[in-house]
């Protein structure tokens, strides 16, 4: 057991949350006052690079300057008209239509964080709790919608050039991007990546804690006496044989299925949350201080999980442009998640109160319905296990295949490459003290770098006119979202630790 406990643990916890606090006001800060004096160093530049002798010289070289941006913007013009007509051609893979992308999408954002709103709910209040649901899932899409222009703006910058991932989009930023950032687009890319594996890994040990958790509680009502840890060897089977789908496309019916049995049994979970009625709003907490609400963001920034899907699933389609457009894939399903989640939360708070689980499901007590409701979740939960793991081994295998020199047999190097981080997400997931504080955590630590960091960061170095800065708004917005993320990530990773911290002295 891990004893981390009195003043020296939690002095060594505020030690390292703060180092990172600094770290990234650093980066905040090297940002703004690359931005404010972007103008004059661009200018200093130009000027530099071409002798003026004399005013007529002068007037060439602007003229030539001008010359020099207009052939940039037909270059761009060209690139984007040939991203949109390839976009309707098809991919490599079998390409996938605007309802099978919509059905990824709903999936790659229902899982546990839908059934954990009523224990974030909990920590936000009945007021507060839904207007920061609402502003934390606003922010969220638009930063998926930035991540969606600037790979678009970087395919039509470099002719071309395919920006297939997250990561691949944020080192063509800052490969094309200040002259001073260049230089950091190959370590960027390693971060970004590292920071999605383990965020993706991280979900599916969450998977296979819900799972489990879920599970027992069904043992349980039939008196079978069998210890969580077996559950989760149990489970092993079917998410081993599911996690070895190496095609996208193929995973569309089982993201089908497992949608449709987290769309039933949410539906269940609302029938018993109001057959016997549900407590007066007074009966509950309107507000809360700030450490539950530091809690609160990491488990709303949790649900909103799939930004790491977003590109992947957008270059498997047949029309790309479909995507991001005003009644596209990601507003219609990223709106339908966003009401899921206020229902889900608001009824499971109304009902359970402080009693409320880190899933609803482990509210509804022994009942036959009850059981089929935990069997039907736990298997859309587990059905969604392979969409997040997809992301995670996409980026892994090249190099894993490499170390393994079966470089010759690559899909059984990817086979087996995948049993073994299925074997690892279970490993990690037996450690786990808590599923709502592990949920906490993973999206105060990594998903808030993912969804609220990277996004505002590369549109700030790339979407800036050659000789100007930002435009006042645009850095503003960024700034703004920059700054909460830093609030999100040092408070909710802080309180996260210390409340794992005293669940284990607790166990102990």
């Amino acid at each position: 057991m891990v004893n981390i406990s009195g003043e020296y643990g939690y002095a060594y916890l505020t030690k390292i949350l703060t180092q990172t606090s600094h770290l990234l006001l650093k980066a905040v800060y090297f940002l703004a006052d690359f931005h404010l004096s972007a103008i004059k160093k661009e200018q200093n530049q130009t000027y530099t690079e071409v002798p003026m002798e004399n005013k007529d010289n002068e007037a060439n070289a602007n003229k030539t300057i001008d010359e020099t941006q207009l052939q940039k913007s037909d270059v761009e013009k060209t690139a984007k008209q040939q991203l949109k007509k390839e976009g309707e051609n098809a991919p490599e893979h079998p390409p996938t239509s605007y309802v099978t992308t919509l059905i990824h999408i709903f999936k790659g954002n229902i899982g546990p964080g839908l059934f954990a709103m009523g224990d974030a709910f909990k920590n936000g209040g009945l007021i507060v709790g839904p207007i920061l649901l609402v502003v934390i899932g606003v922010i969220s899409v638009h930063c998926q919608h930035v991540l969606v222009n600037c790979s678009e703006k970087m395919r039509a910058l470099t002719n071309g050039v395919v920006c297939a991932d997250y990561a691949d989009t944020v080192e063509q930023c800052f490969a094309n991007g200040p002259v001073k950032l260049r230089t950091w687009s190959k370590m960027m890319k390693t971060i970004v990546n590292i920071f999605i594996c383990v965020t993706q890994l991280g979900f599916c040990c969450i998977y296979i804690v819900f799972i489990s958790t879920n599970m027992k509680q069904i043992f349980d009502a039939y008196e079978i006496d069998i210890d969580v840890h077996i559950v989760m060897v149990i489970i092993f089977v079917p998410i081993l044989l599911t996690s070895l789908i190496t095609n996208l496309k193929w995973l569309m019916p089982v993201s089908l299925i497992a949608s449709i049995c987290m769309v039933v049994g949410l539906a269940i979970t609302i029938f018993y949350a109001l057959k016997d009625g549900v407590p007066r709003a007074a009966e509950r907490k309107l507000y809360t201080d700030g450490p539950h609400l530091a809690l609160f963001f990491g488990t709303a920034i949790f649900a909103f999980e799939g930004i790491t899907l977003v590109l992947p699933l957008r270059n498997a389609m047949r029309k790309p442009s479909d995507f991001a457009r005003k009644m596209g894939v990601l507003n219609m399903g990223m709106t339908l998640v966003t009401f899921m989640f206020l229902f889900a939360g608001t009824l499971g708070y109304l009902k359970w109160g402080e009693e409320v689980g880190g899933s609803l499901t482990l509210n509804l007590g022994d009942t036959i319905l009850a059981q089929s409701v935990k069997v039907m979740v736990s298997a859309g939960v587990m059905l969604g296990y392979p969409l997040q793991f997809f992301i995670a081994i996409q980026i892994m295998l090249p190099n894993a295949i490499e170390i393994m020199h079966l470089q010759r047999r690559p899909f059984t190097g990817e086979l087996l490459f995948r049993t073994i981080m299925v074997v690892l997400t279970l490993c990690i997931a037996e450690l786990v003290p808590a599923l709502g504080l592990f949920m906490s955590l993973i999206g105060a630590l990594c998903s808030t770098a993912l969804a609220l960091v990277f996004p505002p960061m590369i549109e700030l170095l790339i979407k800036r006119d050659d000789n100007k800065g930002p435009g006042a708004w645009l850095f503003t917005k960024n700034i703004g979202i920059l700054i909460l993320a830093l609030l999100g990530f040092s408070t909710g990773t802080y309180e996260s630790l210390t409340q794992i911290v005293l669940h284990f002295n607790e166990a102990e």
